[in-house]
């Protein structure tokens, strides 16, 4: 937006001192006018017939006066250009940070040193904008080549059973059909998952009253065939815990956790338990499974995009597309929680999500 060019900020600034100290110098100067001339009589004999009157003080007063408001007003030109131009030394370099954010580069800090002041409490606010600017877009660039390492998989797959079918007209057109469909299921499944993502990321949603006890037995409700077909154990536990969100993404935050700890757990014999309650005026989810253990460098990086448990999972009909705990995170975070993942001694994972309560 092109606007008009006005006076800068240092030169409003130095007419502003400037002319604060000519009012100050002419209000003295009327004051020495006002209680001292006024009463000085106009004319006055004195010893010898010579005395100090109003006309000649005035005469001899006026030039002296006239000099000292020259003099006062070059002084707060002269000393209010200096006084602002060092005041507003902060503000100059963090404008030129902002300019070198501006084209690109999120790298820059600006470093303000000295003590605490207005200035400089700015500088550290735009310091840390730029700190979560720079992650936020080093996330999102990593988010894309992985989704797109992702879904080109898929789609190369499709492309090389079109071409094979096409070089050979003989072949099994069920199987064919098949593997195209379960290719085909992934890769909408891996596009609603980006999309979901994106949307608790954004966090547009209309908040509602949500009882966390009710989402949990939906969601173990629904993936309890598949528990059984592994020869899990799959139970609820706990109370009621209201809090405010979205049913659909708490439902599916919910969901994500209970399949991610029955794909991930032991091949026969496991046990995954939810748990609800409200601890500490905050609304509590804990999702407990058995299983191998977890590293505690693999740990760190579960809720990162594309990031799979172990390698077993990934030829499993339920794989998933490594967003799972991906979305948990960022559901989470968009209902102002906080995820907690800990490694089980035994082997194993505990998932503790903590969301505001709702009254």
């Amino acid at each position: 937006m092109r606007r008009r060019p006005g006076l800068s900020v240092r030169l409003k600034l130095t007419l502003s001192y400037a002319g604060f100290l000519a009012v100050a110098g002419a209000l003295l100067l009327a004051v020495v006018w006002v209680f001292l001339l006024r009463y000085v009589p106009d004319n006055s004999q004195g010893l010898l017939g010579v005395a100090p009157n109003r006309y000649l003080l005035v005469r001899t007063f006026a030039p002296a006066a006239a000099a000292a408001m020259a003099f006062l007003l070059g002084f707060g030109l002269l000393g209010g250009w200096i006084l602002a131009g060092r005041m507003l030394a902060p503000l100059v370099r963090i404008t030129a940070a902002a300019r070198t954010a501006g084209r690109g580069s999120l790298s820059h800090r600006i470093g303000m040193e000295g003590r605490q002041d207005e200035f400089r409490e700015l500088a550290d606010a735009f310091d840390t904008m730029l700190g979560r600017l720079e992650s936020h877009v080093a996330e999102q660039q990593r988010f894309a080549a992985n989704a797109s390492h992702e879904l080109r998989t898929p789609l190369a797959i499709s492309q090389t059973l079109l071409d094979v079918a096409r070089k050979d007209p003989t072949r099994d057109r069920e199987e064919l059909l098949e593997r195209l469909g379960t290719v085909n299921t992934r890769a909408i499944g891996l596009t609603e998952a980006l999309l979901l993502l994106s949307r608790s990321d954004r966090g547009h949603f209309t908040p509602e009253s949500v009882d966390l006890s009710l989402v949990a037995e939906e969601a173990a409700e629904s993936l309890l065939h598949l528990a059984e077909q592994r020869g899990i154990t799959l139970g609820v536990t706990g109370g009621a815990a209201r809090t405010g969100g979205s049913a659909e993404l708490l439902l599916r935050m919910v969901t994500n956790l209970v399949q991610n700890a029955v794909v991930h757990n032991l091949p026969a014999g496991g046990t995954v338990t939810v748990h609800t309650g409200v601890q500490g005026g905050a609304c509590v989810l804990r999702v407990e499974n058995t299983g191998p253990p977890v590293p505690p460098d693999l740990l760190a990086t579960l809720t990162e995009p594309f990031q799979r448990g172990t390698e077993r999972a990934r030829t499993d009909e339920h794989a998933g597309v490594g967003l799972g705990l991906a979305i948990v995170d960022s559901v989470v975070r968009a209902h102002h929680g906080t995820l907690g993942l800990v490694s089980r001694p035994v082997g194993g994972l505990l998932v503790t999500v903590r969301l505001p309560r709702t009254p």
